[in-house]
Formats: structure tokens, sequence, C-alpha cells
């Protein structure tokens, strides 16, 4: 198992985060008995949709669930302090680089390799030490009444150009956006990274998150803003309150802004539920737990057993997106080249 500089930083960085999670209790503040016998996930991805999975799986399995509900790093950075003495028995995420930080302390059990075979390669990482659940698309979203298509950049990496200045927003706090920045340093390098981020901290108007961004790009603040497809997707079939006035690009050509990022779910080498854990993930990744994703409100993509995404997106196989695997995304490297930058 590899080790790097960067996990001890990661170490150093760790936050209380247990202070912020949420779980199954008796009223008077104690685990109950049902609790203390229940698989346990420290979960980072959108509490709505994790919640229809474990209400599912619990009924069709009869295994109890406790969700414990927190951010990416905050949870990541949890486990990593916790060792083998946390009460985790699962770990899931919206983005990868959380994973790859647990990856990289060894605290993951091998996926089963039946699982492994119900998604495909290129939405997994190579290693198996855990595996993708759902995936989310880098998409520009652009105000056509201040900018028309063929003036849009052709490549994320445009916009540190001087003629990007004060014409686009971003969320630089977020895990989404740090993800995506971890793209930009896997397929560009460091040097390359920095150049860019130096570049949207003068052009850039920073916003607090994806929901944010595209608010402004609607009413007409930027006319682009970089954020993920599904925001744009659920308002759009709701009230188009947020998002009316705007229009998606997807890049493709691989380009590092054609980044999908994919959710993780991983096993705690440290469960003593071994098997039910197992499990979780293969039900996760099958039928079930997909065809959950696909038909839902979430809008994110299905990875596992060929469930189709919810129309009207477009093929996660046609989206041209860069390949890379996602256990080597940075999180740790993304932070400080951001800080860096004075982004963070």
């Amino acid at each position: 198992m590899r080790k790097k500089s960067s996990f001890r930083a990661a170490i150093a960085t760790a936050v209380a985060a247990a202070m912020l999670l949420t779980g199954c209790a008796a009223s008077d503040g104690q685990p109950t008995s049902a609790a203390a016998e229940a698989l346990v996930i420290y979960n980072a991805q959108h509490e709505q949709l994790t919640e229809e999975w474990t209400k599912a799986f619990t009924e069709e399995t009869g295994i109890e669930v406790v969700l414990r509900n927190g951010k990416d790093s905050e949870l990541a950075n949890q486990i990593v302090a916790e060792g083998a003495a946390s009460p985790a028995d699962i770990f899931l995420t919206e983005n990868s680089p959380a994973m790859s930080l647990v990856e990289e302390a060894g605290l993951f059990a091998p996926v089963d390799e039946a699982t492994l075979d119900l998604v495909p390669a290129g939405y997994r990482p190579s290693s198996g030490d855990w595996i993708g659940i759902a995936a989310r698309s880098t998409v520009l979203v652009y105000n056509p009444s201040l900018i028309t298509e063929a003036e849009l950049p052709a490549s994320l990496m445009d916009l540190q150009g001087a003629e990007w200045k004060g014409r686009w927003g971003g969320a630089p706090s977020g895990a989404d956006f740090q993800a995506i920045v971890s793209a930009v340093l896997a397929t560009q390098g460091a040097p390359a990274t920095a150049e860019w981020l130096q570049g949207m901290r003068d052009n850039a108007t920073i916003y607090n998150n994806n929901i944010a961004t595209m608010k402004a790009v609607n009413a007409g603040e930027v006319p682009v803003g970089v954020i993920y497809h599904y925001y744009w997707y659920r308002d759009q079939d709701g009230t188009e309150e947020n998002s009316g006035n705007t229009a998606l690009h997807y890049f493709g050509d691989e380009d590092p802004g054609a980044f999908v990022s994919i959710s993780g779910g991983g096993v705690l080498a440290s469960s003593t539920h071994a098997d039910e854990t197992q499990q979780f993930l293969r039900w996760l990744v099958g039928a079930g737990g997909q065809t959950i994703l696909g038909e839902g409100y979430s809008f994110e993509y299905p990875v596992g057993s060929a469930i189709p995404a919810r129309a009207p997106l477009p093929a996660l196989d046609t989206l041209g997106s860069p390949a890379i695997d996602p256990s080597t995304l940075n999180g740790a490297d993304v932070v400080k080249l951001m800080t860096e930058a004075g982004l963070l």
C-alpha cells in the first residue's frame, strides 16, 4: 500500500467530525440495541439519496443501517484519525479524493470480485479497494443572453486567460470543485494546475457552492460558471427558478472540463460485519441500488449493472471524459495548491 507525505498532512488536519454526525439513538441519547447491531455508514453522499438506498436495502435484506452524515473530507479525516478503532463499517462519498485518502491509509478491505464485476473498470479504482457507486459530470453553465455558444471557451484551461477576467464563477471551497481541480492536476501536472488556479484567483467570481454559482449565471452576474451537471437538471425538472435563463455546455474531447467525478463506496477493514458490509456494496451497485439512482430525483449517473441514466441526461459514455484512475486523485495536494493560490 503506497504512502505519501500528503497523507501525513491530511492526518494533521483531521477534524472532529463526530460532533457533526447524526445517527439512530434512543430518546435519552444512548444507542438503541438495534443500532448497536446495525451497519454504521459514514455518509458524505446526499442524505436524501442515501436514505432511499438504505431504506430499500433494509426492507429487502432485514439488515439495519445507521447513517452518520458529514462532508467528504471531514469524514475521510475522521476515519483516518480513528484508524482501526473507527466505528464505521462503510464509507460513502460524493467525490473520490476522500476515498483515496482512506485507501492510502490502508483502512479499506478489498471489494468482493463479484461486486467489482458489476461496475465497468472506468468507474472504479484499479486497486479494487473501493468501488464507484454514482457519477457526475463537470459542465459549464452559461447565460445565452450574455454569451453565445460559439463564444464559450474550448477548454476549461482557457478560463485562466485575461479575456475571462470577471466573466466566470466557481466555488473553490467545496469538495465538488476541488475534485475538478484534482482532475486538472492528474491530466495537466502541478505547474499547469498552479498556473490555472492563479488565473482563477485573478479572473473568477467566487461563490459558496454549485447552486450559488448557477444562480449567479442565471441572474446575469457572470456569463458562465463551472458546476456539476445534476444541479442544473434538478432545477430544470422543478421550477427552473435558478436555471431558467441558462444552458449547459459539455467540453468533451477528454478535456479536464469533461471530468466525470466518481462517488465511492468502501468497506472498512476494521468492520466486524464483513459479510453484511460486502452485501451492502453489492446491493448498492446492483440493480436495486442503481435503479433508485437512475429513476430518482438526484439526476446523478448510475455506474453499475447497466442501469441507464434518467432522461434527458446524455449517456455517460458519450461525454468524452478524460480517463483517470479515481484512486490517483490527490485531494491533499489539491488543497495545498489551492491554498498557495489564495483560493482557500
